[in-house]
């Protein structure tokens, strides 16, 4: 008898500061673990009217950068991306779609996936999730997600969200000190800040929400730490 396949999980996500990545690498891992066979894709911004933005890290202009996507994401506008060839066409079992918050909402280059024709190929059928990193905001995002994933035939199975330390002053001081810098700093502007971006923490509970998603696919007797963001929130 022929031995059953394993399961197929693309990983498809779009980062500008590593941190979606970091939360894809050990998603991959444990997926990986688990006997799927897990392909990641990441969506490149290559829109010309955005793109020198972030060409470079850090940025010579933070606050100004950041602000100046401000009128494109209220539009909730698309825009030109490259699609890697894992991310058009193939066929999974599951995928997985890393999304950033931009002011308030997904970032313009995963909208820019979900509402193509390549998502819609890689979705229709097909069982998705979703994780959300970012600063504060995280359930405009998490729901645009699951409802243009689900326009493009998906079947919407779960999601988590990762967001940064400290309220919303200091943790918007931490990140821009980070994207002026590319280090992490105590004090910007003369204020204590936080941590910014991901902390131990919460790649633990990517760790907890990439073995959930393997027991939808696998089945599997693997407890969740019940301390976890997805414990949490289940």
């Amino acid at each position: 008898m022929d031995r059953p396949r394993s399961p197929r999980v693309l990983l498809v996500y779009y980062t500008y500061s590593q941190q979606a990545l970091k939360v894809v690498e050990v998603m991959t891992s444990v997926l990986a673990e688990r006997g799927c066979e897990v392909e990641q894709a990441a969506i490149e911004f290559t829109d010309p009217r955005y793109r020198d933005r972030f060409s470079r890290f850090p940025l010579g202009r933070p606050f100004l950068t950041v602000v100046g996507m401000l009128p494109a994401q209220l539009r909730r506008a698309t825009g030109e991306i490259r699609i890697p060839e894992e991310a058009s066409g193939r066929d999974y079992d599951l995928v997985c779609i890393g999304s950033p918050t931009w002011w308030l909402t997904t970032s313009m280059p995963i909208r820019s996936y979900l509402e193509s024709d390549a998502a819609a190929s890689v979705l229709d059928r097909t069982r998705f999730a979703a994780f959300v990193v970012c600063r504060r905001y995280w359930r405009n995002n998490l729901k645009t997600v699951k409802k243009l994933g689900t326009k493009r035939g998906g079947e919407y199975l779960d999601g988590i969200h990762f967001t940064y330390l400290g309220g919303q002053v200091r943790s918007l001081l931490s990140l821009i000190s980070y994207l002026g810098s590319g280090e992490y700093r105590d004090r910007y502007l003369g204020l204590r800040i936080p941590p910014t971006n991901l902390q131990p923490e919460h790649l633990d509970a990517a760790r907890d929400f990439a073995a959930k998603l393997a027991d939808e696919l696998i089945g599997g007797d693997q407890p969740v730490n019940p301390d976890s963001a997805l414990a949490r929130k289940s």
